[in-house]
């Protein structure tokens, strides 16, 4: 039997901040949409243990952050389905359809907020290790290493929020810095280079992971003289990026910088009707507040682009 086609007004795939975003405007505007989600409602929201630049908190659990904004769109009638996967895609200027396990859907709009996932560390024993010492998300994974010396990979922000996080379980916390300096919040640095738990390793870079079952012990090497030495370290944790969830759309939407969605200021992709929002698109700033303002605009322009293909 074939599978029952569904029409509607808008269709939303990805239930991350710019997602949820763009459910709460599409619910408010009577719009016949759907949010699909086929992983966890919140994305890489959820699991930062605490955000404290979202206007209107101080400080706040990311994964309450999430339930709030998904509270917040399912009171206003947003229908949300996170067990129903996208399977295939067709996209053009006439006609959007979308294949999942259960349905084939017809929009008039699509909004793409997909979002990104962590990049694997460039090690050899990464696929060896993965859960077994080698993690991408201190939320999830940092309460298993109670008592123990871990590794920080990274950069940015997130490897800066990630290693205070995690000084909750380990006893130490080590920061893998390949370079000598940081492009985190000069706030979050600071805090971090004043924990007396945590040691910032300046110029060098993680080369390996080895260990029999489970990770013991970290190969680093320094980038300025070349010189690798072991550390004794139960676990690592990489923060060393991201890439963007958009495979699924590679032969419809247009792609640059390692798969991004390039978009207009009204968040539009190449083809009329299909928006994208959120760490899925191509810009140079990935904050819960720039997510939250793409899928504002992505929904008031899909909004905008029914109204007038229903005039037609």
């Amino acid at each position: 039997m074939g599978k029952d086609i569904k029409e509607l007004d808008l269709m939303i795939i990805g239930g991350g901040p710019a997602g949820l975003t763009a459910a709460i405007y599409a619910a408010r505007a009577k719009l016949n949409m759907i949010l699909l989600e086929n992983e966890i409602l919140g994305g890489q929201v959820r699991s930062t243990y605490t955000v404290e630049n979202y206007p209107g908190f101080k400080t706040i659990e990311g994964g309450a952050l999430a339930d709030l904004m998904t509270e917040q769109a399912k009171e206003l009638g947003a229908v949300i389905d996170d067990f129903d996967q996208v399977v295939s895609v067709k996209l053009s200027d006439d006609e959007k359809i979308v294949e999942t396990e259960s349905y084939i859907y017809k929009p008039k709009a699509l909004i793409i907020a997909t979002g990104a996932t962590p990049k694997k560390l460039p090690i050899q024993n990464e696929a060896k290790f993965s859960g077994k010492g080698v993690h991408y998300c201190a939320v999830c994974d940092g309460a298993m290493y109670e008592g123990s010396v871990l590794g920080v990979v990274g950069g940015g922000n997130s490897a800066l929020e990630e290693a205070l996080f995690l000084t909750r379980f380990a006893s130490k916390v080590i920061m893998i810095r390949r370079y000598d300096y940081f492009k985190g919040e000069k706030a979050t640095l600071h805090e971090v280079e004043n924990n007396p738990k945590i040691e910032i390793m300046y110029n060098w870079d993680l080369v390996n992971v080895e260990g029999e079952d489970f990770v013991n012990r970290a190969i680093v090497k320094n980038t300025k003289t070349g010189e690798e030495k072991e550390i004794a370290m139960d676990g690592v944790f990489g923060y060393i990026g991201t890439e963007p969830k958009t495979a699924l759309f590679k032969d419809y939407i247009t792609l640059i910088n390692g798969g991004y969605i390039p978009t207009d200021e009204n968040m539009q992709t190449n083809i009329k009707g299909v928006y994208a929002a959120g760490d899925v698109r191509n810009k140079v700033f990935r904050q819960i507040t720039t997510a939250v303002a793409d899928g504002t605009i992505a929904a008031l322009a899909a909004e905008k682009y029914i109204v007038e293909k229903n005039r037609i």
